[in-house]
């Protein structure tokens, strides 16, 4: 892909990853992209690089603006390596001695990432650099967003914020801009993004947007390093961010649930029916098997409640349910009630662990949960209908 002008001598010059389906557990079946941006005028800036074996592409992109030697300064908003990949490359052509700005934790982890000599300039939040042409770049800090050394750069004059990974999504297409596809498709991606990436750091995010609104930073476009970019109403996804962050939920419920003969996943069946006779219009069952972990916690990001299930094996939760709720402990979902249900041959004890497993994560448990040997019968669906039924009521708020 070419390099784009997005504003008036402001180029996005990235690079998309249209293969990439796995992103550290993460599924991208859409694939991903590297965005960059090149600033032209008395003092030439990039900001950020790309994964490492990008580098070339990305140059060849910046060719096609200008000369990379004729690059100033570079910055650094996040040292991960999908966007600082291709530093080293990046400045033995541009130049070792050129500054390369950076927070001061940014400054640290270069330094431990490469190993190299470069002419790093710390910078901290709210200071301001002059880059000519009447332009003025100011740095924001945004520690533990979700690296320790995570910050923005703004373009004051123009309202432009480079927002590092936040405001993205994995999404690789041929469009660049908010404007160019339906904004349902990019809301689900850019959600996907938040529950699988951001979620941990809801509390921080609230004071960041806080601090943002109360700088009363004009933003005109929100251009993030993974995605599309936001010009048309930056407003949208600051919004959605504002939502996310404080986890508020829908009434919504999920059910994951892994089974041996089925007989978990009758359960869960009788469970879903009693969901829905309680009128909670959206639930949603997955079998964790048949569904990638960071779909599954994308659903369960607005839910209000969460039931899961498991037969018991070797005396233990099923090993794909313990990979979700590992995976989904690590991103602290707050605010859900939940239940455990399971079926076992002769020991059963999932449902007990699976008790405890949703504990640790601070979610309300109301019930004891419901175990069935073998296969369940009549009555013992009946009880999981009931089971159901309850959240349901619970979930609507209403009395059981």
């Amino acid at each position: 892909m070419r390099p784009v002008e997005i504003a008036p001598n402001i180029f996005e010059v990235g690079v998309r990853d249209w293969n990439i389906r796995d992103f550290h557990g993460y599924s991208t079946p859409a694939g991903t992209t590297y965005n960059a941006f090149l600033i032209r005028g008395e003092t030439n800036v990039l900001i950020d690089t790309v994964k490492a074996e990008f580098t070339e592409e990305l140059l060849a992109n910046i060719r096609a603006v200008m000369d990379p030697k004729d690059i100033d300064i570079v910055v650094s908003n996040h040292t991960e390596m999908d966007h600082s990949g291709g530093l080293p490359r990046v400045m033995s052509v541009v130049g070792e001695d050129k500054p390369l700005y950076c927070s001061k934790m940014g400054a640290k982890n270069l330094a431990r990432h490469f190993h190299q000599k470069w002419n790093l300039k710390e910078v901290g939040s709210g200071e301001e650099l002059a880059i000519g042409s009447g332009r003025t770049l100011m740095f924001l800090e945004t520690r533990m967003l979700h690296w320790p050394d995570s910050m923005f750069t703004y373009l004051k004059e123009e309202g432009i914020l480079f927002s590092s990974d936040a405001f993205g999504q994995h999404y690789a297409g041929s469009e660049v801009f908010d404007d160019q596809m339906d904004i349902s498709e990019l809301l689900f991606h850019a959600k996907k993004y938040y529950a699988n990436i951001l979620l941990p750091f809801s509390s921080l995010i609230t004071k960041l947007l806080k601090s943002v609104g109360d700088m009363g930073l004009r933003l005109n476009m929100v251009c993030p390093d993974h995605g599309i970019l936001w010009r048309k109403d930056p407003a949208v996804i600051l919004e959605a961010y504002e939502r996310w962050s404080r986890q508020e939920t829908l009434d919504k419920a999920v059910v994951i649930y892994d089974t041996m003969w089925h007989s978990t996943e009758m359960m869960a069946d009788a469970i879903v029916s009693g969901l829905v006779e309680a009128g909670v219009t959206q639930v949603r069952p997955i079998s964790v098997r048949k569904s990638h972990r960071s779909d599954i916690m994308t659903e369960i990001m607005d839910a209000k409640a969460v039931l899961v299930g498991s037969p018991t094996l070797n005396n233990q939760i099923f090993p794909a349910l313990m990979d979700v709720l590992t995976y989904m402990k690590g991103l602290k979902p707050q605010g859900k009630i939940a239940a455990a249900f399971g079926s076992y041959g002769w020991s059963g004890e999932a449902v007990k662990l699976l008790n405890a497993e949703l504990a640790s994560m601070g979610f309300e448990l109301p019930e004891e949960g419901i175990r069935v040997q073998y296969v369940p019968e009549h009555d013992q669906l009946t009880l999981c209908h009931g089971l159901g039924r309850r959240i349901g009521l619970k979930i609507l708020g209403k009395e059981a």
